[in-house]
């Protein structure tokens, strides 16, 4: 694993933070100047990126090792050029993610196909952020987007009573307006993705969350959600699959992100709903 050849704050690092995203003035920064704000030589942070591709790669290797869901794949709607963009936060911005598991299960079914996957995920942005981006995101005309918010909506800060981030009636503004913005300014078909649960535990011995005094309830994401199930367009639903507290093999330490197998298990249920679903 990459975390025992490396720091793992390196890898933390490398997984989740992107700054070409977020500076719209360095969209060409280079690997150099990357490593020198991570504070490692550039060489390790090839090695890092490199390493968590494979191991992505593999992920998808893995799926496609059942014959049925590898037809799943080759069935998948997306059509030969279509661009498909994912929006959300750190478990979309994630280099293990869902989305780049996807990447990779198109490029060995599909090569042919050419179809563009841009990742618009920005670790801990809330729907007010993303929002505030979506005049971007649609000039660049996708075809279908994949829209997984919500988690850092649902952060709280500092003691009890503490309030999350943004308030459940904001959230629901800021996400029927971000589906307005796409229905008007593009024909792009909608997919709302559940944003999973967390381990509350796990999450409240964090030392990092602690020191921070950031908390997350289960209650407060399932609610944006119930949101979601009610909405006309596709619904994916991780929060389904990851239950009333995420899985111990689907969460990362931190209680908080999805591991690599809690993004394939989130890859998985799209790749279901998008070729006809499954019976529960």
């Amino acid at each position: 694993m990459v975390e025992s050849q490396f720091n793992p704050h390196w890898v933390k690092l490398v997984r989740f933070q992107h700054p070409a995203k977020t500076l719209g003035f360095a969209k060409n920064i280079g690997d150099n100047v990357i490593a020198e704000l991570y504070g490692m030589t550039a060489e390790s942070f090839r090695s890092i990126r490199d390493r968590l591709e494979q191991q992505r790669r593999d992920a998808a290797l893995q799926l496609l090792a059942d014959a049925a869901f590898a037809d799943r794949v080759d069935r998948l709607p997306f059509k030969q050029g279509e661009t498909v963009i994912g929006i959300g936060e750190s478990t979309t911005d994630d280099l293990h993610s869902w989305l780049e598991i996807l990447r990779h299960l198109l490029q060995l079914r599909r090569p042919q196909d050419g179809i563009r996957l841009l990742n618009e995920g920005v670790s801990g942005h809330t729907s007010t952020q993303v929002l505030g981006r979506m005049i971007g995101i649609v000039n660049q005309k996708p075809d279908w987007i994949i829209c997984m918010i919500g988690s850092n909506d649902a952060l709280r800060i500092g003691p009890e009573p503490a309030k999350c981030q943004v308030g459940l009636e904001e959230t629901i503004i800021n996400l029927k307006r971000i589906r307005t913005i796409a229905s008007t300014r593009t024909r792009a078909r909608w997919v709302w993705m559940t944003p999973p649960m967390i381990d509350e535990l796990k999450a409240g011995n964090n030392p990092y969350f602690r020191q921070g005094e950031l908390a997350w309830r289960n209650e407060d994401i399932l609610a944006i959600g119930d949101f979601m199930r009610k909405q006309q367009e596709t619904i994916v639903d991780p929060q389904y699959d990851f239950g009333a507290s995420a899985s111990s093999e689907w969460i990362e330490q931190d209680g908080v992100h999805p591991s690599l197998e809690g993004q394939k298990a989130i890859v998985k249920r799209l790749v279901e709903e998008l070729t006809g679903g499954i019976a529960r």
